[in-house]
């Protein structure tokens, strides 16, 4: 099966992918973004603002998708401007999108959050057991996944479409200015270290470094919406969205150093934020983009510091159960390394990276 698809945040580690999948299976697609366009062959780009809904009904006038992908977010100071932002932005676009009257079908990308309250009350109540599983109740905190959820909802029921939700774990992926990107965030790191002669320190808690999680492979989350876009099990459903595997941090540190050609420090139990530790990094990666002739001199362009500290700083075991949408047909899975190592070499092609050297 395939459709006229519109995929908003096509820039992003999710959206291209999704955007890419589609291409790929034939789908005619247009990709929506803020400021540039995708750079995907057989994408139709359009630049609009998603906070502006004249504006994007205007720039989606002529569009009449069948399928929505809703992988875009704005990131403000409060939960409270977070909601109101980003439940704004799934209106508008929903508002746009139906206007020719084609919406079969809307996929919503979330995260963990959803389990683990906002970043301004991070796992800071009580929070289900792991894994996760999509029937949990809400929590009783403000969250703007909640609030997306409902404007999807709302919508569902006034224009007839089906939806899907996508509750991602930290996402590996590729895409430049990104807001969250743990994996070229990790790979910039381990240049700055390798630049340095610093030792590739984990920065987060001791929770994490031993505990059981779990990560979600861009290209596989892709899959789960397109498949759920396309399959009458999945209509109107929220889904877990990772790998398959599982891994522990101690396990997988010195791997993730060794593919990045980097001596990975001994654990101390302490965190080692990496806001702290990469406060002086941004001539030294000028420095290392220029000699190599990397694409991107510009460090906050490349690495997202507060969000890999949020995600391996956790005090609480992260991970989900992928149940639901096994039994409903979604049998995708990947090594959560396989993703990593994929990731950087397609970072050091792209010269997005330097060149890998031994350690």
């Amino acid at each position: 099966m395939s459709g006229t698809a519109l995929v908003v945040g096509v820039t992003g580690i999710a959206g291209s992918a999704v955007a890419t999948r589609l291409v790929e299976r034939g789908w005619a697609v247009t990709g929506v973004s803020r400021r540039s366009e995708s750079g995907i062959a057989g994408v139709e780009s359009v630049r609009a603002d998603l906070e502006d809904p004249a504006a994007l009904s205007a720039a989606l006038a002529d569009t009449k998708p069948t399928h929505v992908f809703l992988t875009a977010w704005s990131r403000r100071p409060t939960e409270a401007e977070n909601i109101e932002v980003n439940a704004g932005i799934v209106r508008n676009v929903l508002a746009a999108a139906t206007a020719g009257g084609a919406v079969r079908h809307v996929a919503l990308m979330t995260g963990l959050k959803h389990y683990l309250g906002p970043f301004e009350a991070y796992a800071a109540g009580v929070t289900p057991d792991t894994p996760f599983h999509e029937d949990e109740a809400r929590l009783d905190v403000p969250n703007f996944y909640y609030a997306q959820e409902d404007e999807l909802f709302a919508a569902a029921e006034r224009h007839g479409f089906a939806w899907s939700v996508h509750r991602a774990h930290t996402v590996i992926g590729h895409a430049v200015g990104n807001a969250m990107n743990m994996g070229m965030t990790l790979a910039v790191y381990a240049a700055v270290c390798r630049e340095t002669g610093r030792e590739f320190r984990f920065p987060g808690s001791a929770v994490q470094w031993n505990g059981v999680t779990d990560m979600t492979d861009a290209g596989l989350l892709a899959d789960q919406m397109v498949w759920a876009a396309t399959t009458d099990a999945a209509r109107d459903e929220a889904f877990n969205t990772a790998n398959g595997d599982v891994f522990r941090w101690r396990w997988m540190w010195p791997r993730i150093a060794a593919l990045l050609g980097v001596k990975p420090a001994p654990f101390d139990g302490e965190p080692a934020p990496l806001e702290e530790q990469m406060a002086d990094a941004a001539p030294v990666w000028r420095e290392i983009a220029e000699r190599h002739g990397l694409r991107e001199a510009d460090v906050t362009r490349v690495a997202s510091w507060w969000h890999t500290d949020s995600d391996l700083g956790r005090p609480v075991e992260c991970l989900t159960d992928m149940s639901k949408s096994r039994k409903a047909g979604f049998t995708g899975y990947t090594s959560t390394l396989d993703s990593f190592e994929r990731l950087f070499a397609t970072l050091r092609e792209e010269r997005i990276i330097p060149p890998g050297q031994d350690r």
